[in-house]
């Protein structure tokens, strides 16, 4: 299926099908349902039930089929080919940097670089930025419940440079410690990291109050925007960050799609990441001259296609609006918990019980039975929820938990899905004898 007819305009129709499925300012996740195919599989005889969404969304055909059009349609590298199809995958490629940079309101599109996912835009800045800037006895305040990949970089930049880690503890509900975090900005820390939604827990933190703080004790500052972007409204000049990553196969795009937004000046001072072709305006046998930004960040072929289905799947979630987006998995929150607890006898529901200061996310345990088990038991009705440890190992730690299992929400969960989980759970306590 063709569905651009001038590849720099990516498709046209994202918008319009995304119109269609909000009335009066609500989204209408049973109208949704039909733009993902994946949701009409059967799973062991039963209706897929997807409650995997923070790990990676589904995709709407709008964005299979962008996809699938580029590669059949105007395959050819970028910023090289002097020809019609690789001028038009050049300008379908930066038009695609445009629709991301409006989706989180960044000022200048060049201020947008692709990345694979919100891990590598994460490492860019701590091996570009890090290496550069971190020192000696130098501290990075981070928080008890980053993932993995907001941990693990800058534990590589401080056993490099001899820095020092401080973290923000949160409360056993799953709330941070800010109190605590004034005092640790008391060290001057250089940068300050944290996540703007908890991909295991679903707190919200207060992005905007946590810059304003950190700013004033003179430090810079990186949201992981992961589980955020996908979910609500962000504009990057009002939480008034310095750095901000997210993947774009956890917002309906490609697998293999994200991008680090940072400020201009930051970018212009930083080395290179990785270096090769296309990031470079000059090579001779001892020098080279680097690229302009965001190119200089953009070592060798990018995934072209998947970043045009990244700038796709921006254009359908404004469409959807993110106000409404929000709304939606609020209430789906609020139903999750009320439901979850009242009908599914001894359940372990952890992080804050307030819709309002929780996204999409759910994990819990049923007592005595191990996370892995619950799920490869729901999988039998076709139910995928994520157990494990969700790459917070630390915040596992904290909250004295092997694992938990996991339900998560995207613009395509319903109601329904909610009550075949409880149902699920509740035969899963039946197989066990719970």
């Amino acid at each position: 299926m063709t569905v651009t007819t001038n590849p720099a305009e990516g498709t046209a129709s994202a918008g319009a099908i995304t119109t269609r499925r909000v009335a009066a300012g609500a989204l209408d996740p049973h109208a949704l349902r039909a733009d993902f195919p994946i949701l009409r599989r059967e799973i062991n005889g039963h209706p897929l039930v997807f409650l995997d969404s923070a790990s990676t969304s589904q995709k709407p055909d709008v964005v299979i089929d962008t996809v699938s059009d580029y590669y059949r349609a105007y395959n050819a590298n970028v910023h090289r080919g002097i020809y019609t199809i690789g001028e038009e995958a050049t300008a379908a490629y930066e038009a695609a940097r445009a629709k991301v940079a409006r989706f989180v309101n960044a000022p200048d599109s060049h201020e947008i670089v692709f990345t694979r996912n919100a891990t590598e835009a994460i490492n860019l800045v701590s091996y570009s930025w890090g290496r550069r800037n971190i020192g000696r006895s130098d501290t990075i305040v981070l928080t008890e419940m980053e993932h993995h990949a907001n941990l693990v970089p800058w534990q590589i930049l401080v056993q490099e440079k001899d820095g020092d880690l401080e973290f923000i503890p949160i409360t056993d509900d799953g709330i941070l410690r800010l109190d605590v975090f004034e005092v640790l900005l008391r060290l001057k820390p250089k940068l300050v990291a944290f996540t703007h939604v908890s991909n295991t827990l679903g707190t919200i933190n207060p992005v905007r109050e946590m810059v304003e703080l950190a700013h004033a004790a003179g430090a810079l500052v990186l949201v992981d925007g992961a589980q955020a972007v996908p979910h609500l409204p962000v504009d990057v000049q009002e939480l008034g960050c310095d750095f901000y990553a997210f993947s774009g196969h956890k917002m309906l795009g490609p697998m293999g799609s994200g991008a680090l937004w940072a400020r201009r000046e930051l970018l212009e001072a930083m080395p290179p990441f990785l270096a090769g072709g296309e990031m470079i305006r000059e090579v001779h046998l001892r020098r080279s001259d680097f690229n302009d930004v965001p190119w200089k960040f953009e070592a060798g072929t990018p995934a072209v296609g998947d970043a045009i289905g990244l700038g796709v799947a921006a254009d359908y979630l404004d469409g959807l609006g993110m106000a409404a987006v929000r709304q939606h998995e609020r209430e789906l929150v609020a139903y999750a918990l009320e439901t979850l607890g009242r009908e599914v006898p001894g359940i372990e529901l952890y992080g804050p019980m307030d819709p309002d200061l929780r996204g999409g996310v759910i994990p819990f345990n049923l007592p005595g039975i191990h996370p892995h088990d619950v799920a490869q038991v729901l999988d039998r009705s076709g139910i995928a929820v994520r157990a494990g440890h969700h790459c917070t190992m630390p915040l596992h730690e904290r909250l004295d938990l092997a694992a938990t299992a996991r339900a998560s929400f995207s613009v395509y969960s319903t109601t329904e899905d909610i009550d075949a989980l409880v149902i699920g759970l509740v035969e899963v306590q039946q197989v066990f004898g719970e």
